[in-house]
């Protein structure tokens, strides 16, 4: 017959004072504790559930620098899930989310490690600490490929340029954003793109998938001149307009002027494209950039190109209301999020790859609150469908 061992809480101390003593012996206090509530649980669940005990299978959990095996008790006819499994689990979910949103923030995965040392005690490497990115690539990845709304009645195109590992070479490459504005007014980052190769059958599978993700309907393009981008667009969503970035053009512009004509130049190009003249139209904003042209294509020979047809789209603007045409002619809605982008990505160097940068670059985009207020005036524009 067994009986039951009976100890003075003076002589469990003992005990566990002589376990201690050994070579890990503070982890061997801690597995028998753990596996000794765990079987206490078991038998409780047995006379609530009739259930039977089953043995064991076994569980590593991490305790200072050693991995502990447990062994993790089962019954018979009811799934028995110990309570402090689930505790375990959210500790360790608790760390993965910490290490990503320390990463998201703008630490390298080394400095990560280091600030895991001085609260935990323990030291992490590089690599033990990009597995507990594991459930954030699994989060950012699903948020990515998320169902969209049917109706976005402006969405922004823009790029930023990161430095970027491919096999055994680095380089700058580009990152475009899709942001949409919602029939609410307020935004959410759509998608974000790379692509080695920019052509109008990369940005025709852009649109594609968005339609893929449920996108029916979009309004308004707004975006930088991008190869093919408009008649990709066209193409998938019938009946949408195109603005291109008249920042980017004055920008590009201003970069081949001398530096004794570019005040003058600045000046006329920020009378061409008005925004708040309520009187402006699209036909005399083309004759000022055409008398622009003429002016100064002698002395500047690259701007003779620059009145065929597709530049009539920087013009697009003047279509809305005086009073939101600010918030149309150029992709600067983007601006801010791509400052966080930089942010991020500025004391890492290059990243290891391009789906490591998208990650990062969703991880920001998909916590990015502000996003959740309404613009404002935007409801000004009777040709958008805005919700009341």
């Amino acid at each position: 017959m067994n009986e039951k061992l009976k100890f003075t809480p003076g002589q469990v101390t003992k005990i566990l004072e002589e376990i201690a003593k050994e070579d890990g012996g503070i982890n061997k206090i801690l597995k028998y504790s753990l596996e000794a509530l765990m079987c206490a649980e078991r038998l409780h669940h047995n006379e609530i559930k009739e259930d039977v005990s089953n043995g064991y299978r076994y569980r590593g959990i991490k305790s200072g620098n050693r991995q502990i095996k447990l062994e993790v008790p089962r019954s018979r006819y009811h799934q028995f899930y110990p309570v402090l499994l689930g505790v375990i689990n959210d500790q360790n979910k608790e760390l993965e989310e910490l290490a990503f949103s320390l990463y998201g923030s703008g630490l390298t995965t080394e400095q990560v490690g280091k600030i895991f040392k001085k609260v935990y005690g323990k030291s992490y490497s590089t690599s033990q600490i990009s597995r507990f990115f594991e459930t954030a690539r699994s989060d950012v990845s699903q948020w990515l490929s998320r169902t969209l709304e049917s109706y976005y009645p402006i969405i922004y195109i823009d790029a930023v340029f990161i430095l970027t590992r491919r096999g055994e070479s680095v380089s700058k490459e580009s990152y475009y954003t899709i942001l949409g504005v919602k029939s609410d007014r307020t935004r959410e980052v759509l998608a974000i793109v790379n692509f080695p190769t920019e052509s109008s059958t990369s940005w025709s599978e852009v649109f594609k998938t968005l339609k893929n993700r449920g996108v029916n309907r979009i309004d308004l393009v707004i975006s930088d001149a991008l190869s093919g981008i408009e008649d990709a667009a066209a193409k998938n969503f019938s009946g949408i307009k195109h603005q291109l970035c008249t920042v980017h053009l004055k920008r590009n512009i201003l970069k081949s002027i001398k530096p004794a004509d570019k005040q003058e130049v600045a000046e006329i190009l920020k009378d061409i494209f008005r925004t708040e003249d309520s009187s402006d139209t699209i036909s005399k904003a083309w004759q000022r950039w055409i008398d622009f042209i003429e002016k100064y294509k002698k002395k500047y020979p690259f701007l003779k190109t620059k009145t065929e047809e597709r530049y009539r789209l920087y013009f697009t603007y003047i279509q809305y209301d005086y009073r939101i045409r600010s918030m149309l002619y150029s992709t600067n809605w983007i601006e801010r999020l791509n400052r966080d982008f930089r942010r991020t990505t500025r004391m890492r160097g290059a990243l290891p790859n391009p789906d490591a940068t998208i990650l990062l670059l969703g991880y920001v985009s998909m916590n990015k609150d502000v996003y959740t207020r309404k613009i404002p005036k935007l409801n000004y524009e009777k040709k958008f469908d805005w919700e009341e």
